[in-house]
């Protein structure tokens, strides 16, 4: 049985990346997978890695719930909308506190090389737009793809990553949407 983990990045519950995730996870267990969820927004804790890598914070009960969950995984699902061209702040910060040497990547001692400790998981990045993905790739050479999926799981071993682009979400119209929230339900049973 395929064991996935929602992880609902955007700070707003009455967004669309919310009925993504319910399609995501109706999917998912249709196709029979376990699935539990991270929904960022509710977590508390302090987004700020404060003191860098040079001192750990001790992680907020919040944090290690969540940590549990990216450790009984095999498929991470990430749901974000794109300000700016990254993530949305809270996202970071949650990647930025939980994301840690010796949690997801150890450093090899005296050398610049390090183990990748997620190797054995896969994602799927599942982000929104205000414009079509094919445009944000070229003209902006989508950042906030390539920071989740380049620099922070592919860095820590996931792979493989796959992204869906869906958008342009804003003065989209109900009928267009529900098609957007069919074909996540199909993806997540595949």
């Amino acid at each position: 049985m395929k064991k996935i983990v929602i992880l609902n990045c955007h700070p707003n519950k009455e967004s669309f990346s919310f009925g993504i995730a319910e399609a995501y996870k109706k999917g998912a267990i249709k196709s029979g997978a376990e699935v539990k969820e991270i929904i960022i927004r509710d977590l508390k804790f302090n987004p700020n890695l404060q003191f860098g890598f040079q001192k750990r914070t001790d992680l907020e009960p919040d944090l290690l719930e969540a940590w549990e969950k990216i450790q009984w995984a095999d498929h991470l699902v990430w749901i974000h909308p794109v300000w700016w061209g990254g993530l949305p702040a809270l996202a970071k910060g949650f990647i930025d506190r939980l994301f840690l040497p010796g949690f997801v990547f150890q450093y090899k001692k005296n050398s610049i090389m390090w183990d990748k400790l997620l190797k054995s998981k896969t994602a799927h990045i599942l982000t929104t737009l205000d414009q079509p993905g094919w445009y944000y790739r070229l003209a902006f050479g989508r950042p906030s793809v390539n920071q989740l999926k380049k620099s922070t799981l592919g860095f820590c071993g996931v792979k493989p990553v796959k992204v869906t682009y869906i958008g342009p979400v804003r003065n989209s119209k109900d009928d267009v949407r529900k098609k957007w929230l069919e074909k996540v339900e199909k993806q997540a049973m595949n």
